[in-house]
């Protein structure tokens, strides 16, 4: 089964906080991909940078991960992201905050993919979605 990756763990990479080899160990020889969400994600964060050097090391970083397969958002990925974000609501919790979250989770969920991420408490309430703990 192949694995989707939150936005953490690239960030991660990126800081040092993770090797390359950390994400390894759990992902093997499965596929991994990239949603455009984390594109996007990580862009922002380069674009934002407090210093020229670090904004550098972004994009260096994100034109990497870029040789990654990209997931494309269609009308399948916007119809589980609906019924994700109104299953949450109706557990009452919020949903509006949680929008990139619930983007890479559609993606996951329609593709049957495993999401591999830090932040267990972003998706653990996510009915459908195969999570995997780094």
């Amino acid at each position: 089964m192949a694995f989707l990756i939150d936005t953490c763990i690239w960030i991660d990479v990126e800081r040092g906080a993770l090797a390359p080899a950390d994400v390894a160990s759990v992902t093997g020889s499965e596929p991994v991909y990239l949603s455009p969400v984390t594109i996007a994600e990580l862009k922002f964060g380069a674009e934002v940078a407090a210093t020229d050097d670090v904004r550098q090391k972004r994009l260096a970083a994100l034109q990497r991960l870029q040789r990654k397969p990209t997931l494309m958002v269609d009308s399948g990925t916007g119809l589980i992201f609906g019924s994700l974000a109104a299953a949450i609501k109706a557990q009452g919790r919020g949903h509006r905050y949680r929008v990139q979250d619930l983007w890479l989770a559609s993606q996951a969920v329609q593709h049957g993919f495993r999401l591999l991420t830090r932040n267990h408490k972003d998706f653990e309430d996510i009915p459908g979605l195969v999570l995997v703990i780094l």
